[in-house]
């Protein structure tokens, strides 16, 4: 499964919205706001510095830019032809470099050059738009080296999470577009722990992210309700 697991109406969105990807005040704020919690949760945990990493689903460039900044060597894929555009345009700009490429995560995995080359494979926002996040876990594992680790994040599917992720966010607050997610997509922490599991990889951690939106702050939590981050790992004897 590669092209095949990709959702064109998804991929659509996004490229309609790809020019504003880099403006804190658009559609892609809560991304902003939540980037530096990501960025420091994988660092804390990997030191990115010299380390090989692949952004799975980079968008914009974003969560990519952040990381190359650490020190690391990053590889960004997506399949938005638009935003790939702009997140080359912005490194050009910013003087940070990463490898875009357009294309899928379980294309880059059956290439010899790159299964088991990464020291890091991040997967952030992105599992909640494809078909078969089954498959798209599977693949981020192939590119692991034994001992690497994997992160991702998305969206728990319960009734809080419609009235957060979705009414929410997308119609009273207007933090995202209408339609942006689909709730029937989300993904139960122990259905993210059974894809991992399943991918021959260890889980190390599970961390909520939360928004009030009186201060409009993001913050690591425990309540996993909604957002949740998680942390598994490549066994090194693999």
């Amino acid at each position: 499964m590669s092209r095949t697991n990709v959702d064109q109406n998804e991929i659509a969105k996004f490229e309609a919205l790809a020019s504003r990807w880099w403006d804190p005040t658009s559609e892609f704020r809560p991304l902003h706001d939540i980037n530096p919690l990501r960025l420091n949760y994988i660092d804390e945990r990997t030191p990115l510095a010299g380390r090989r990493v692949v952004d799975v689903g980079c968008g914009g460039g974003l969560l990519s830019e952040g990381m190359a900044r650490r020190g690391a060597n990053v590889t960004g894929i997506d399949m938005g032809e638009a935003p790939l555009a702009v997140a080359r345009l912005h490194g050009l700009e910013s003087g940070v470099q990463v490898d875009y490429r357009q294309t899928t995560v379980e294309e880059l995995a059956a290439d010899p050059d790159h299964a088991g080359q990464y020291d890091i494979v991040t997967c952030l926002e992105m599992l909640e738009h494809v078909p078969e996040p089954a498959s798209v876990i599977r693949a981020c594992a192939r590119l692991l080296k034994p001992g690497g680790d994997l992160y991702v994040s998305t969206i728990n599917r319960n009734p809080k999470s419609f009235l957060f992720a979705i009414v929410g966010a997308e119609y009273v607050l207007r933090l995202l577009p209408k339609g942006t997610h689909e709730w029937k997509r989300f993904i139960r922490p122990s259905e993210m722990s059974d894809h991992l599991r399943q991918a021959g990889l260890d889980i190390h951690d599970l961390t909520g992210m939360t928004y009030n939106p009186l201060t409009k702050v993001y913050r690591l939590a425990r309540d996993v309700d909604v957002n949740y981050l998680m942390h598994a790992g490549k066994p090194s004897g693999e």
